[in-house]
């Protein structure tokens, strides 16, 4: 099970680099605002119907949680917005680079 997880978290981290390969040439199209949220539309829609057909039924209330735990909810676009803008002008494999480093980085801080 450990091994599938982490063969997942790769595969994961593999469809970040083509989700900034994505956002530049969207965001030059439409914008680097519409791309992310087009991105996190699409996203939401996803994870809407994800949620209605395997979420538990009695699961504690979404509005009865924390407020610093829906800290996320901000930081993904922001990293999103980054990804779009940055991509088209560093390259992908820059914009991986620069997110290891600072993932690396904020884990030993």
């Amino acid at each position: 099970m450990q091994l599938l997880l982490i063969l997942l978290v790769i595969a994961g981290g593999m469809g970040l680099s083509v989700e900034a390969g994505i956002l530049g040439p969207l965001g030059s199209e439409v914008g680097h605002l519409w791309a992310t949220f087009s991105i996190f539309g699409v996203g939401a829609a996803l994870t809407f119907l994800l949620m209605l057909f395997f979420s538990p039924r009695n699961s504690p209330s979404f509005f009865s949680q924390p407020g610093w735990q829906l800290l996320g909810g901000v930081l993904g676009p922001a990293y999103v917005v980054i990804l779009t803008l940055a991509a088209p002008i560093v390259g992908v494999a820059m914009c991986m680079i620069g997110i290891l480093a600072g993932q690396v980085f904020k884990s030993l801080v």
